[in-house]
């Protein structure tokens, strides 16, 4: 008998993640058992700062956001996560604990891996080693780059950075995310991201209407932004694989 948990997974495979998606058929055979799918709905967080690791999260349809908070309770965006990674390197960089907060910014689902099943693949020494370790050098460039940006760019071109980012990990033009969950991301007022959007929208380069933003030109908004996402994505294709086809059939 099928179960409930089957229906739903059949419609959100394993394979949509890239990582998954590029192991050698004996590798993937060998962790499907392990993998468990796993809602992710907006907002809801994976783990606080100073948590212990205990799963390994593959992305296959929504976003999650790697945040820093600081001691007064402020955040900012660190990295996004999506379909081309996984969340959780500490299980195989040495550290049992995160640094970070890790939200989901854009609902959808995954599929989740104990960190003793983790460690076990990556004792091996195989593909999925060789992935997490390149995967982990593309997502330090886009922490650093993302210091960078927010440091020495207007919040303009640092709203078209994340917009395109996210766009990277998603199918369609559209996110939901209201205006100070935004503000969360990029560290800043509230206000600020009103103006900012505010400009794009007025450039024709998004719509932005109760907390649903729809990107009308991609290719100007590329031409809009700063260097930074070129820079980041000029690394993940370097480094990762190239999405699956029809990974969903």
């Amino acid at each position: 008998m099928t179960t409930k948990k089957t229906q739903r997974s059949e419609f959100n495979s394993p394979l949509q993640n890239h990582i998954l998606a590029a192991l050698p058929a004996l590798d993937f055979e060998r962790l499907l058992p392990d993998l468990e799918f796993v809602p992710m709905p907006l907002g809801f967080t994976l783990s606080e700062s100073g948590d212990l690791t205990k799963f390994m999260y593959f992305p296959t349809t929504c976003i999650v956001s790697l945040l820093y908070v600081m001691s007064n309770g402020s955040s900012g965006e660190i990295a996004v996560v999506g379909n081309e990674g996984m969340v959780g390197i500490t299980l195989f960089m040495g550290g049992e604990s995160t640094l970070n907060r890790t939200v989901v910014q854009s609902a959808g689902s995954a599929y989740k891996l104990k960190g003793s099943v983790l460690q076990r693949e990556f004792a091996l020494g195989g593909v999925l080693q060789h992935l997490s370790l390149r995967y982990t050098q593309a997502l330090i460039c886009q922490m650093s780059q993302t210091a960078v940006c927010n440091r020495h760019h207007t919040l303009d071109q640092q709203l078209c950075r994340w917009l395109l980012l996210s766009l990277d990990r998603l199918e369609g033009n559209q996110l939901v995310m209201t205006q100070e969950m935004i503000a969360n991301m990029l560290g800043v007022r509230r206000e600020g991201v009103t103006e900012a959007a505010g400009i794009l929208q007025k450039a024709g380069l998004i719509s932005y209407a109760r907390g649903h933003i729809t990107v009308l030109d991609r290719s100007k908004l590329e031409l809009r932004v700063c260097e930074c996402y070129a820079a980041v994505k000029h690394e993940y294709d370097r480094l990762l694989p190239p999405p699956p086809y029809n990974a969903s059939n």
